[in-house]
């Protein structure tokens, strides 16, 4: 029998994030496609965006005329403040709870051309001083905050304004639950962080990092899911939640977000699609700074494409009835984006 090859050989990784695996197949990268392709478009937003300074929105309310970023509440929100509680189950397979919250949507720029990757760093910065303000405002009274940005049409987008959106609950989603438990059981086995080591052992192995800076570093999750996710981790201190962010850190953070995303807009010539956001330590009136310190505060970038820029990767049948699986290596992966210029090719 053959040595095993990790770039040839199917095998499984393990997830100490989230208690789970995830099958590596690389050898299905030599199968033809024939399958569904994604039509590549132009989504600039036109005059009629209604995200743009000065626009009307569906509701009839009328945006400011912002020059920076810009917070308002969702006009469809998931979540709401002032909702009834449900009854009480009558048998345990049964069970609900109450779920309180508020949903907000935050534009990043007035110029709906500008995607994080052609911002500049201090539009950027501006983004994550606000992103620090949402978390504090909506931590104080709530157990979850939720930032993410779903970028793109292929994942489900409905404005290609550049934008985000803020969700903040009285529950802990299940996510954070598992984050939560897994991170605790190792810090109480190892009295350090589990991302603490984690990240150390990157920088020594320099095999799944992707770009990096004194304070942050990009990289490929050893147990990365999707053909190139990205996790974003500090390199210096344990911020737990993102309102424990050094100025510095903030810096950072900002550059290396530019560094990245361009590298994914140049890996297929076109605007990489994505969804991404922040996972740091629970929040609300229960919690308070340093009382969580199995966390450390990450970014998570999950892009769908995985041959180009009109060929996705689907999460199906295997993966939704066993577990996820990839077709190329975290490595194979991280060595492509890593060699992508950090100039974006429109420029």
């Amino acid at each position: 029998m053959t040595d095993f090859d990790p770039t040839e050989h199917q095998h499984i990784r393990y997830n100490p994030l989230k208690d789970e695996w995830v099958l590596v197949s690389p050898h299905r990268c030599k199968r033809p496609w024939s399958g569904q392709t994604e039509e590549v478009v132009d989504e600039t937003p036109q005059t009629s965006n209604q995200l743009m300074p000065g626009a009307v929105r569906a509701t009839g309310q009328r945006n400011p005329n912002y020059t920076s970023t810009y917070v308002f509440e969702n006009d469809f929100p998931a979540l709401l403040e002032d909702v009834p509680s449900p009854s009480v189950a009558d048998h345990p397979l049964f069970q609900s709870a109450q779920a309180r919250g508020t949903c907000r949507v935050m534009c990043f720029h007035p110029d709906p051309t500008k995607t994080v990757p052609l911002m500049t760093v201090e539009e950027i910065l501006a983004v994550i001083q606000e992103w620090v303000n949402q978390t504090s405002e909506l931590g104080a009274r709530y157990t979850w905050v939720q930032v993410f940005e779903n970028k793109g049409a292929v994942m489900g987008c409905s404005n290609p304004h550049p934008h985000c959106q803020i969700w903040a609950s009285n529950f802990l989603p299940n996510e954070a639950r598992v984050k939560d438990r897994c991170q605790k059981e190792y810090f109480n086995k190892h009295n350090k962080p589990l991302l603490v080591d984690y990240v150390e052992q990157e920088l020594k192995k320099k095999e799944r990092i992707i770009c990096e800076n004194e304070e942050w570093v990009a990289l490929v999750p050893y147990w990365a899911t999707w053909p190139y996710e990205a996790m974003l981790l500090p390199r210096n201190g344990r911020p737990q939640r993102m309102t424990d962010l050094s100025a510095e850190q903030k810096n950072g953070l900002a550059s290396i977000m530019k560094m990245l995303t361009t590298k994914y807009d140049n890996l297929f010539k076109c605007s990489f699609p994505y969804s991404m956001g922040w996972h740091g330590a629970p929040t609300g009136q229960s919690h308070s700074p340093g009382d969580s310190p199995h966390w450390v505060f990450h970014g998570l970038y999950y892009p769908p494409l995985l041959r180009s820029a009109t060929v996705k990767k689907f999460m199906v049948g295997y993966e939704m009835l066993a577990q996820a699986q990839r077709d190329l290596t975290p490595e194979q992966a991280a060595e492509k984006l890593r060699m992508c210029s950090d100039t974006h090719y429109k420029k």
